[in-house]
């Protein structure tokens, strides 16, 4: 009698399965060589275990293991994106959606769906996937297997006078996706974006967003990334930021909601008298799970930048930061500052926190530092004094707490957003 041989698929192709059928000969031919040679280079990259330094603390098997389903889905037309603004594209599970997107054209400025400005763009076709980082997996994965995505694209000395969102939302059943965003500013012009990411429903969900993100000389960007989905959602984020002389970048990287977080933020900075900001605000709860990994790349003097990371960790929650700063010899003159503070409001909740600095350079300014710790008692006892409740007391010290992050949105309404929510959550905290 003869046995069949079965063979056991290995998580690594149980995964990449899922992009099987996805028909990408809609893409011009450049576009699909770079597909092509991502997939190529898949087969070279290993998911990371437990023995990755890192991905040290965040483990992905359960992810990675999940069953998926790719493709666009129904959203109800009358739900709340709170995006006030003339110029919003909006994506269903990595899909561009027309109906729930409006743009009010600027002269100097483009704004439209990847897949739109693939047909359209030279400046798109000479730099698309020149920031990628060609030996993380999931950022091939994304140069493989995106669907859609933004693309913004600001002329020399233009300043947009509308703020740009880029909404993804995450609907249908166990739905997966890989949003592309492509963000070019020439010389001395100047942006805000917001980059939202919600949930249309309860259910497990994957998103693996990639940008890439060019800020010429004099030009001034500030992004702010709101992740705000349901508890059983993961995600994984790769933002590549290139900076040229004399510019000025900010990242605010908020993180209000989602199962596991990964947040990856890179930056090169190639000329000098450059300014780099980069933030985080996580509030947790529950099981959640949310690591922020950033690099700094001082490439040439008198740059200056600033690191200011802060998580608020309750119940059996758990947040992670590694943050490292790289001075290369030539970068005389580096000012470079790095924070990351955190508190626990509970026992089972964690927080494991490593800033680095890697200095070549011996003419510098540079500090980090790391805390962790419980609410202030003594402050508490003080506020009670003064004839303010117990939970108005800690809802008092948990807002002075993040309050230097929250005036770092420079978008009015999403600072009174996240205000709220904060607010809100803490109103009635134990």
């Amino acid at each position: 009698m003869m046995l069949e041989a079965t063979v056991k698929m290995s998580n690594k192709e149980k995964f990449l399965s899922h992009y099987g059928m996805i028909d990408f000969s809609h893409d011009k031919e450049s576009f699909v060589e770079k597909r092509r040679a991502a997939e190529k280079a898949l087969k070279g990259l290993e998911f990371p275990t437990s023995k990755t330094e890192y991905w040290k603390y965040t483990r992905i098997n359960k992810l990675i293991r999940e069953s998926y389903q790719l493709g666009p889905a129904d959203v109800d037309s009358d739900i709340d994106l709170s995006v006030p603004t003339k110029n919003c594209l909006v994506f269903v599970n990595g899909y561009y959606t027309d109906e729930l997107s409006w743009t009010e054209a600027e002269a100097g400025i483009d704004f439209m769906p990847l897949s739109e400005a693939k047909e359209k763009s030279d400046k798109l076709k000479g730099s698309f996937d020149s920031l990628t980082k060609k030996e993380e997996i999931f950022s091939m994965i994304n140069t493989a297997y995106h669907q859609d995505g933004a693309y913004l694209h600001l002329k020399k000395g233009k300043a947009a006078e509308s703020v740009y969102y880029i909404v993804n939302i995450s609907a249908g059943n166990q739905p997966m996706s890989n949003p592309r965003n492509f963000i070019y500013l020439e010389e001395g012009s100047s942006a805000k974006v917001v980059m939202k990411h919600i949930s249309a429903n309860e259910g497990n969900s994957f998103t693996n967003q990639l940008s890439e993100i060019f800020v010429e000389k004099n030009a001034n960007l500030e992004i702010n990334k709101l992740q705000s989905e349901n508890d059983d959602a993961y995600q994984i984020s790769n933002d590549e930021v290139s900076q040229e002389g004399s510019s000025q970048f900010k990242m605010n990287t908020i993180s209000l909601g989602g199962g596991l977080l990964r947040n990856n933020l890179n930056l090169d900075l190639n000329g000098e008298h450059i300014e780099s900001w980069m933030n985080g605000l996580s509030l947790l709860h529950g099981k959640q799970h949310v690591d922020h990994h950033t690099l700094i790349h001082h490439r040439e003097p008198n740059c200056v930048s600033h690191e200011l990371y802060k998580t608020i960790a309750d119940d059996a929650s758990t947040g992670v930061f590694n943050g490292k700063v790289f001075v290369h010899p030539i970068a005389q003159k580096t000012n470079a500052y790095q924070s990351n503070a955190n508190m626990v409001l509970t026992d089972d909740a964690s927080i494991y926190s490593k800033p680095e600095l890697e200095i070549y350079a011996d003419d510098v300014k540079c500090s980090h530092g790391s805390t962790t710790g419980q609410m202030d008692e003594e402050a508490i006892f003080y506020l009670r004094s003064r004839g303010i409740g117990k939970k108005k007391a800690r809802a008092v010290l948990l807002n002075a707490f993040l309050t230097d992050l929250v005036e770092q949105i420079g978008v009015e309404h999403l600072r009174e957003e996240v205000q709220s929510v904060i607010d809100k959550k803490y109103s009635g905290v134990k």
